[in-house]
Order: structure tokens, then C-alpha cells, then sequence
């Protein structure tokens, strides 16, 4: 069994608007703030079950203060609405990178039909 992929490299770039990801396995990008706080895997975003997720909306301008690292499994963002209790490990934080584009579409599509913006 192979290891999962390990960040090489993670900054906040654009003045707290990207988090810049880089792995091991050659794979790097940037996620947007935005969509890092939507799909924030804390309780409050996400709840405790499925079918308990909370549509965040409004966080069009939001971004990450700072970053914290949490054990050598996980960072935590901090964002400047206050937000900051969603731990995105590695591999949470590699689904971001490769699925950004599907989970932004989604997430807008699910704006639209709440009647809500970004």
C-alpha cells in the first residue's frame, strides 16, 4: 500500500485569497479562500451526519488570516470572518485541489436555488 501524498509546500498567497498547495506526488495548485471556508470540514459547516451540512453563503470576499499547523497531519486556516474551527487534512485538502472546479459549480448551483449569493 502506498503512502498518502504528503504537502511539500503550502502558502497563503494573494493577500489571504489562495492557499497554494504543492505535494509530493508532483501535484500543486491553488484553492480560493472561499471555497476553503464553504466546505470548511468543521461541525458547523459540514454538522455531525449526513444531511446535517450548513450552505455558508456571503463569503465571497473572505480570507485566511493565518494558517496554524496541527500535528503533522493537518493545517488549520484561520479566516478574517472569524471562522476557525475546520481541520483540513492532507487528503481533504488534496480533494480541494482536484475537485475545486466541481465543488465551486456546486456550490454556486446551491446558492442559486437557496436564493442566496456568494
Amino acid at each position: 500500500m502506498s503512502e498518502a501524498p504528503w504537502p511539500t509546500e503550502i502558502r497563503v498567497r494573494n493577500e489571504g485569497t489562495v492557499l497554494a498547495v504543492t505535494f509530493d506526488t508532483s501535484e500543486a495548485g491553488e484553492v480560493s479562500a472561499e471555497l476553503l471556508r464553504v466546505e470548511s470540514p468543521s461541525a458547523e459547516v459540514k454538522g455531525h451526519g449526513p444531511g446535517q451540512e450548513t450552505l455558508v453563503w456571503g463569503k465571497r470576499k473572505v480570507k485566511i488570516a493565518r494558517i496554524e499547523a496541527i500535528g503533522n497531519y493537518a493545517i488549520r486556516p484561520i479566516f478574517d470572518d472569524g471562522h476557525s474551527t475546520g481541520i483540513f487534512t492532507w487528503p481533504y485538502l488534496l480533494k480541494l485541489l482536484r475537485e475545486k472546479d466541481t465543488l465551486f459549480t456546486a456550490y454556486e448551483a446551491k446558492l442559486k436555488a437557496a436564493g442566496l449569493s456568494r
